[in-house]
């Protein structure tokens, strides 16, 4: 098992950056993004947006919204 790191979430040995937290907050907002997602205001916290989408990662996220209407 992985150890977790200090502020209990598990990280991933594997990652391409070693000791790198995988999935973001979901309480964390669409502006404070390293790249806001267009499709969604700048208020939406991810959280709605794997909601909407379906999808976990950022990444997933910001594929299933570039398919979505704006």
């Amino acid at each position: 098992m992985k150890e977790p790191g200090l502020d209990g979430r598990h990280r991933d040995k594997n990652a391409p950056k070693a000791g790198e937290i995988q999935q973001k907050r979901s309480d964390t907002l669409n502006k404070n993004l390293p790249k806001p997602i267009p499709q969604f205001s700048d208020n939406t916290t991810l959280g709605k947006m794997r909601q909407v989408t379906g999808k976990i990662g950022e990444e997933a996220v910001r594929r299933a919204a570039a398919k979505l209407k704006k």
